[in-house]
């Protein structure tokens, strides 16, 4: 146990220990983030919109890699994996051949191969996780829409959950906060969204007329 701490905390290999910590720190982060109700994947994300081109070049870079449109989030975490993983195999490798790399020449290394990889990885990543938002219609498609609150109370604090359906009946799980005038929204309460600001919406209790007549999604 001590001989393998012992090589993971080694200068050599030492970037690729640090981004394998990150990983586990900002996962952790993330887990209970969204116990209270917030969500580090949406803070880092809210005000990037990283599928249309920009005047910033390191947007656009992160753009080409994350050809998927994978959340900011989960590309983070991709890339950190693709880079610790990929440093300690290069490390390994010449460590059996001659000796272990200065560690700057094995991270620009790991960097070169983790691009093409964490390209790959979002493209198919992005074909099987749900998203909080579809592109076939637009977020403000979405204003005007009733939906059911999964993970609240929604309130004027940290956002919640809210579970609903677009003009075509797919679903969508968005981020919500009550109205300034509204009193706390319990988890199972029917809403409806009256406005938005940027990937959150504000909601009210819906009149019971605006009420589907199908069980919530709760039940």
């Amino acid at each position: 146990m001590s001989a393998l701490l012992e090589h993971v905390m080694s200068p050599a290999v030492r970037p690729f220990a640090i981004a394998a910590a990150m990983i586990l720190i900002v996962g952790s982060i993330e887990v209970v983030s969204m116990l209270v109700g917030a969500s580090l994947s949406e803070m880092l994300g809210t005000n990037i919109d990283f599928g249309h081109p920009s005047d910033n070049g390191v947007i656009n870079a992160i753009s080409w890699i994350n050809v998927g449109g994978v959340p900011l989030l989960i590309f983070l975490l991709l890339l950190l994996g693709a880079f610790s993983i990929t440093g300690f195999l290069i490390q390994d490798i010449a460590r059996m051949v001659a000796g272990p790399l200065p560690a700057t020449l094995a991270s620009v290394g790991a960097v070169a191969v983790s691009i093409p990889l964490v390209r790959a990885a979002s493209r198919g990543i992005a074909r099987v996780i749900p998203k909080d938002e579809s592109y076939a219609v637009g977020l403000g498609d979405l204003v005007g829409r009733v939906g059911e609150v999964v993970i609240g109370p929604l309130d004027q604090g940290p956002p919640g959950r809210v579970s609903v359906a677009d003009i075509h009946g797919n679903r969508h799980f968005v981020w919500a906060v009550a109205a300034p005038s509204s009193s706390p929204l319990p988890q199972g309460t029917m809403v409806l969204l009256v406005d938005r600001a940027g990937t959150r919406f504000v909601a009210v209790k819906a009149d019971d007329e605006l009420k589907p007549s199908k069980p919530p999604l709760s039940s």
